[in-house]
């Protein structure tokens, strides 16, 4: 199972780039559209860069918990045996998780609510820029379920040490 997320983490870093690539077109076009009056202005490349935007928001948060790159704050002191780091980090990866699940849920409501509406420059379905919302949720909850059987690896290996 690893090797399939990792397979995929791969993937959703590319898509990551690649989004930035789009980005960068509708953004340099409001550039030349702005200070140059070689091309008209559009209005669409505006929508079109805030699009990529959410979704580049979405999948680097995707990434950073995959890579526990996240911001965190640390409230209590840290345990220094490798059983009170396993069992704290659990603590901390459930209570995102939970956050994962509310982000699924109600982003799944937020994407049905986006399936009757479309932007009114570009006329693109909102639901397709909602769906970011739940599929950031669903992802954060697999990487942290692998995060979460990591520790509780990490808590059965080393509990007859502390035994003995």
């Amino acid at each position: 199972m690893t090797r399939f997320l990792d397979h995929y983490f791969q993937c959703l870093k590319w898509l990551l780039a690649g989004l930035l690539m789009v980005m960068i077109v509708p953004v340099s076009l409001q550039i030349l559209s702005r200070f140059t009056g070689v091309i008209p202005k559009y209005i669409w490349t505006e929508e079109a860069a805030r699009f990529c935007f959410v979704w580049m928001i979405m999948i680097g948060s995707i990434i950073a918990v995959r890579e526990e790159a996240h911001f965190d704050v640390d409230v209590m002191a840290l345990p220094d045996e490798p059983r009170g780091k396993a069992r704290a980090r659990i603590l901390i990866h459930v209570a995102m998780e939970v956050f994962g699940v509310v982000f699924l849920w109600f982003g799944w409501e937020f994407v049905r609510f986006g399936r009757s509406q479309h932007s009114e420059m570009s006329g693109i379905n909102l639901a397709t820029i909602y769906f970011s919302f739940p599929f950031a949720g669903l992802n954060w909850c697999v990487f942290l379920l692998e995060k979460i059987a990591g520790d509780l690896r990490i808590l059965r290996s080393t509990s007859g040490k502390e035994a003995g």
